[in-house]
């Protein structure tokens, strides 16, 4: 005679806990210096980013009828795709799920806003999105910074005159090459980025010419001497290109090819 058993039936906390380890030890290995441009074209915009380690991550905004809606141009928003909606409110969980950090363990990480409208106008209404979401945004003052989960960097139309006379704030700003010469404070312009074909003429076919490698190599210790990290748009894409400003010290590497930057970082790009 055939014995059967019935089907083991774990507590609901039980099985919970379960599917959160599962989910933990499934998130892959942060990859400090890699940058999902305009990550919302992506199919899935931020997971995909998060399913490959990207510890920054780039959203256009505009401000749509008192709505900060996420879209490369004017004509894409849809009243749905809120940054809320796209990425506030998951980061928020997955954050809370990581006990603190968007990866288990793993370093604070960048939301990149690119603000396409009015710069002022779109900031009045972020910095009070900003505050709602003040648990997981780094806090700057005149005279300090408390480091958070993610630090909300604005790019773009930038209203830095407005930001560096806040005494509190939830976001800094992504600075140019020329405000090398100015140099603000850090802690408001943590970051310069640029246009990579602006300033280089090389496109990643063969070598990078040590003329333009000295000029980036100065470039990237003119900004740490300020205490700034490096980012260049539009520089090639391609683990040529990456392995080019990676040699150069430059700390944040553009991609679109999520998975390729990845296999890049880890070791395994051919």
């Amino acid at each position: 005679m055939k014995t059967t058993f019935p089907a083991l039936r774990l507590p609901a906390w039980t099985a919970g806990l379960l599917w959160a380890a599962a989910s933990l030890s499934a998130q892959p290995t942060p990859l400090a210096h890699a940058h999902a441009h305009n990550d919302y074209e992506h199919k899935r915009p931020l997971f995909d980013a998060l399913d490959h380690g990207f510890c920054s991550i780039e959203a256009d905004i505009w401000l749509v009828d008192g709505q900060l809606l996420v879209a490369h141009d004017r004509w894409g928003v849809k009243k749905e795709r809120t940054l809320q909606a796209l990425y506030l409110d998951p980061l928020r969980e997955r954050i809370r799920q990581n006990h603190g950090r968007l990866y288990p363990g793993g370093p604070p990480c960048t939301l990149l806003i690119d603000v396409k409208s009015d710069a002022e106008a779109t900031y009045a209404v972020l910095r009070h999105v900003l505050q709602q979401y003040a648990d997981l945004f780094t806090a700057f003052t005149p005279t300090n910074t408390v480091t958070n989960a993610l630090t909300a960097i604005l790019t773009g139309n930038r209203a830095t005159s407005v930001l560096a006379a806040e005494p509190l704030r939830y976001a800094a700003i992504d600075g140019r090459l020329p405000d090398l010469d100015l140099n603000p404070s850090p802690r408001l312009v943590p970051l310069v980025s640029d246009n990579w074909t602006k300033y280089f003429k090389w496109r990643g076919l063969g070598p990078l010419p040590d003329a333009e490698r000295q000029k980036l190599e100065q470039i990237v210790q003119r900004a740490h001497r300020q205490g700034r990290l490096v980012r260049f748009w539009a520089a090639p894409d391609n683990p040529v290109g990456w392995k080019a400003l990676q040699d150069a010290g430059v700390d944040i590497l553009n991609a679109d090819d999520l998975a390729g930057l990845q296999k890049f970082l880890l070791g395994k790009a051919p």
